[in-house]
């Protein structure tokens, strides 16, 4: 795993991410580090996250939203991106282990990790749709 220097802009990115459970942007991380830090650049927030990434310290999950969501969550749990809101909502599924015996079945390398993502309509929009 590769080593960093210190940088408190790069702690306060990633405090951020500790403290939430959403699944913020770039542009909202920055939004949000701003406010400590007035003078950061995106410029910063995309290469510390990138760094954080890299470390394993935070991942980056895709969504539909041509925008990366980031979690400060590194535990393999899959999650669910509403195509409608754009909403990315950590999914409580149990034993996900059997998902990787499947993928290793008729496969000569080794799954070693996993990122699982649905796609559909959320609860609130999947609702408001039944309403409308």
């Amino acid at each position: 795993m590769k080593t960093l220097n210190y940088s408190r802009q790069r702690e306060a990115i990633y405090n951020y991410l500790m403290k939430t459970k959403e699944h913020p942007t770039a542009e909202a991380i920055f939004q949000g580090v701003q406010k400590e830090f007035p003078k950061i650049s995106l410029g910063t927030i995309y290469r510390n996250l990138t760094l954080l990434e890299e470390t394993g310290q935070i991942q980056k999950i895709p969504s539909n939203d041509s925008k990366d969501h980031f979690d400060a969550n590194i535990m393999e749990h899959p999650h669910f991106v509403c195509g409608q809101c754009g909403a990315v909502i950590d999914l409580d599924m149990d034993n996900l282990e059997f998902l990787k015996t499947l993928a290793n079945q008729g496969f000569d390398g080794k799954v070693e990790k996993s990122q699982l993502v649905f796609f559909g309509k959320c609860g609130s929009c999947n609702k408001n749709n039944n309403n409308s």
